[in-house]
């Protein structure tokens, strides 16, 4: 797509348009797919109910927590030095997590009959989604972009998973150590390996969705095709964990109905560091993290991006303690802005690639 599109000539999209074909996207797909697995969708054990009420139960909390939100002044904090076309978003409610991610949560646990996994992969999501609110809540108080520290932030991510992987290790499924390669049908076995590369992926992937949350309607979106994708794939060996996907797929889904372009109100680090631990808890209990590698591409090249910029300006700084970037701004997103692309054209290119990755997986699978 040429970045050098002006708006008379860019797709005639809106934000409303762009996310209600997504929702007719994920519940079309979702239908197909209960379908084909001799699935009753009006069943709690499938993809389209919870996929259903994950989206009702949090546009309609929406309606009343928004503006609630607005009522406690909890306006977003723009960067001076990013996008200009942002600085209008300032004083946008955020921390919108605390309303989508529990509903979904509570969905899952409720049509699985509260089974243990999705105890386990709800708390840790809640665990990564309070951390979100506590530097939500710091960036608020202290009116700038400087939340807890960034070691507290990982320390404390770390400490979750730690627990999460001792929970896991004494709950573990047969097998869960071996990691499985679908296209070459082996499982590789880590042994001790496999704890430090669970933790790791936790933390990474809570992180890569938090780098993703900078357009409006773009985290929301994507994390909502991957997390259906994931409840496909895990489907036949782990139907309640499918639940817990579909739920949350849907969560983000309503949470679109405010979030979508012009955005009423932001995740906040609540909901991105939250979505990607649930990801990762879900991947880590069904032996599943090559396809969450495969699911989360566009979040592996936002988090390479950030690296990228911040390893060549430490690479090229000169006598001037400045040095080069290699984009105009990380992550990507942000580059292509201010390349030209307008917030719809990115959030369009980016869904579209996610729904290619996640047929790519379901391929596979």
């Amino acid at each position: 797509m040429d970045a050098k599109l002006s708006p008379d000539q860019e797709l005639n999209f809106s934000g409303i348009g762009i996310a209600s074909c997504l929702a007719l996207g994920l519940g079309g797909a979702a239908l197909v797919l209960d379908s084909v697995n001799n699935r009753l969708p009006w069943q709690g054990m499938s993809l389209t109910l919870p996929l259903l009420l994950g989206a009702l139960c949090s546009a309609a909390l929406g309606f009343w927590v928004v503006p609630l939100l607005q009522a406690l002044k909890t306006g977003q904090i723009i960067r001076e030095d990013g996008p200009q076309a942002h600085l209008k978003k300032a004083g946008t409610p955020t921390m919108g997590g605390i309303f989508f991610i529990p509903a979904g949560v509570i969905i899952a646990c409720v049509l699985s009959n509260f089974a243990t996994p999705v105890l386990a992969v709800s708390a840790l999501t809640l665990s990564y989604g309070l951390i979100g609110w506590l530097d939500d809540w710091q960036i608020l108080r202290r009116k700038s972009n400087k939340g807890i520290s960034p070691k507290m932030k990982l320390g404390l991510q770390i400490a979750f998973a730690s627990v999460f992987c001792l929970w896991l290790m004494f709950n573990q499924p047969t097998g869960i150590t071996n990691i499985a390669l679908p296209l070459l049908g082996v499982s590789i076995p880590l042994g001790l390996l496999f704890w430090p590369l669970a933790g790791f992926a936790l933390v990474a992937e809570s992180n890569a969705t938090n780098l993703t949350d900078g357009i409006d309607g773009l985290a929301g979106g994507t994390v909502a095709i991957a997390f259906l994708a994931l409840g496909a794939v895990i489907a036949p060996t782990a139907p309640e964990l499918m639940v817990f996907c579909a739920a949350l797929s849907g969560g983000c889904l309503g949470f679109l109905a405010h979030n979508r372009n012009p955005a009423r109100v932001f995740m906040g680090d609540t909901g991105s560091l939250a979505l990607g631990g649930g990801l990762a808890a879900v991947a880590l209990l069904s032996n599943s993290l090559v396809m969450l590698f495969i699911l989360s591409g566009i979040f592996f090249v936002e988090t390479l991006s950030v690296m990228a910029q911040v390893s060549y300006y430490k690479a090229t700084k000169g006598p001037d303690g400045k040095g080069k970037r290699l984009f105009k701004m990380a992550p990507l997103h942000h580059h292509l802005e201010l390349t030209g692309w307008s917030e719809l054209q990115v959030v369009s290119v980016f869904y579209i690639i996610a729904a290619f990755l996640a047929t790519i997986s379901m391929a596979i699978a």
